[in-house]
């Protein structure tokens, strides 16, 4: 692998990881603000999928790992020849949004109480299956 594609990769992976914060963030909201709005928030696939990802994000806070697409990309980066986030555009802004300079217990906090609110609405605002 070229270190070109190496680093479009990560920048990829990047523009990913982004977008998966969002989906956990903004889901969760969307669970409390559509809830009697919006039928989408009760689909049980979508919502399945939200809980999981959450409690597989906090597990891996109590267990102290890395994320895997953090560890992808900074492995990406190190083979393009990058310091972990460099100073390409997407790099730079995107990485700021989700990576904070704060202890490592603060993480796990935060993502402890997140998972719970949203198992919380896993029971408040239960999902639904499609009745065929």
């Amino acid at each position: 692998m070229t270190p070109a594609l190496a680093a479009l990769l990560a920048d990829a992976l990047l523009v990913l990881h982004v977008g998966i914060v969002a989906f956990v963030v903004f889901g969760a909201l969307a669970i409390v603000v559509g809830r009697t709005r919006w039928r989408w928030v009760r689909g049980f696939g979508w919502r399945l999928t939200h809980v999981l990802l959450m409690v597989f994000i906090a597990l891996q806070a109590w267990l102290g790992a890395l994320c895997p697409l953090t560890v992808w990309e900074q492995a990406l980066r190190r083979r393009a020849g990058q310091t972990s986030y460099g100073e390409s555009f997407i790099e730079h802004w995107l990485s700021r949004l989700i990576f904070f300079d704060a202890p490592w217990w603060s993480f796990v906090a935060a993502y402890s109480a997140f998972a719970t609110l949203v198992i919380a609405a896993w029971f408040l605002v239960p999902p639904q299956r499609n009745r065929a």
